[in-house]
């Protein structure tokens, strides 16, 4: 009996499907230095205020019933969401991070041959959900303040495109577009396109011509906007989001979302978070006081700072052998201070620096001063 000839065609180990091997796996801001005892961490954007007390006892109390699967609807958090905003409950989907969120927005839009929209310099995970969904990312160039361009946008829209990704203030510029501009571009949309409103650090913002997109979300049959519990009420460790939207949208995403996606203690954690008003007046106070500070003291250094709403902020580095960023993010390693190299974001010759305590924000200063000196001899 002959053995038939070995078909060389027939993959020889189990294949992700086409498109999953292009995606660039997103990389979280460093948190250690090998060698240096103690690490100013100033690469995540985490408040340096931490977590509200209410939110830490309630997340230790819920550790009391862990053998209790949570609340699949995340009944609590919704209600305590729209106790504080306004919004029906049913109009609520939670998630673990906006980062889930985001994935489900476009695992529930984006299909093989479909495109998704963001700027140039957008939030990574934009092109990751899209990518992982088959779909195709459109990354649109920017203005030259790093700001979205609502035209360029536009002019990307084909019949193809299902999502708009559009970060409000953007993770890492720190910019943001007044609302007027949001509105145009949501009104020069296909009703079936979906325009995704990122308002991660929208509670930082003080600008009066700004808004997070509540309205709209509310309003519009084809806009959804997310938010997290990650910045502002410090619980990045839980892993915590939200987003409102109309009822159809928020239907199909329940559909796909997975029927246990928040644990019990980020759950109650959350809810007592987001009633905490007085904690967050204290995040947006230090961040206020900080913001400004650092933006005026490193531009007297002489580097260029990206005017920012957010409470992180990009500086700009010479490409001058000696001043560069890669250079001047391993001269504040060895000092135990660790910024966010944005290279993956198209911004090879910046950093993004969270602000953090006085101590930190400090200490960064002088040793940017120290760097650019040394750099000059």
């Amino acid at each position: 009996m002959s053995v038939p000839a070995q078909d060389n065609r027939r993959p020889t180990r189990p294949e992700p499907r086409p498109g999953v091997m292009a995606i660039s796996a997103y990389v979280p801001g460093k948190s250690h230095v090998e060698g240096v005892e103690k690490v100013y961490k100033l690469s995540s954007n985490e408040t340096p205020i931490g977590p509200s007390p209410l939110a830490v006892a309630a997340y230790q109390a819920a550790g009391a019933n862990l053998q209790d699967y949570p609340d699949g609807s995340a009944t609590v958090l919704r209600e305590a969401i729209g106790k504080a905003t306004g919004i029906n409950p049913a109009r609520i989907i939670c998630g673990a991070g906006s980062d889930e969120l985001l994935n489900l927005i476009a695992h529930t839009y984006v299909g093989a041959g479909d495109e998704a929209i963001f700027s140039a310099h957008g939030f990574l995970v934009y092109k990751i959900a899209t990518l992982s969904a088959g779909g195709t990312p459109i990354a649109t160039p920017e203005t030259e303040g790093l700001v979205a361009d609502v035209d360029a946008m536009l002019a990307a829209v084909t019949p193809r495109t299902k999502l708009v990704f559009l970060a409000n203030p953007n993770n890492p510029t720190g910019t943001y577009l007044p609302f007027e501009e949001v509105r145009r571009l949501h009104a020069e949309l296909p009703p079936h396109v979906l325009l995704v409103l990122d308002a991660a650090y929208s509670e930082y913002v003080r600008r009066n011509d700004y808004e997070a997109g509540l309205e709209l979300a509310l309003t519009a049959e084809n806009v959804i906007m997310t938010r997290t519990f990650s910045k502002i009420h410090g619980l990045a460790a839980l892993r915590i989001g939200w987003a409102v939207g109309s009822e159809a949208v928020i239907d199909a995403l329940n559909r796909v979302r997975g029927p246990f996606n928040m644990n019990a203690p980020a759950i109650a954690a959350g809810a007592a978070a987001i009633l905490d008003t007085a904690h967050m007046e204290t995040a947006v106070a230090h961040n206020d006081q900080w913001l400004s500070w650092l933006t005026a003291e490193i531009g007297a250094l002489g580097l260029k700072v990206t005017p920012s709403v957010g409470n992180f902020l990009l500086i700009h580095f010479p490409e001058t052998a000696g001043r560069t960023a890669p250079e001047a993010d391993a001269f504040l390693n060895r000092r135990g201070i660790v910024l966010r190299q944005v290279r993956a974001y198209g911004l090879p010759h910046a950093l993004r620096m969270t602000v953090g305590s006085e101590e930190a924000n400090r200490l960064v200063v002088q040793a940017l001063s120290d760097f650019l000196a040394g750099a000059a001899q």
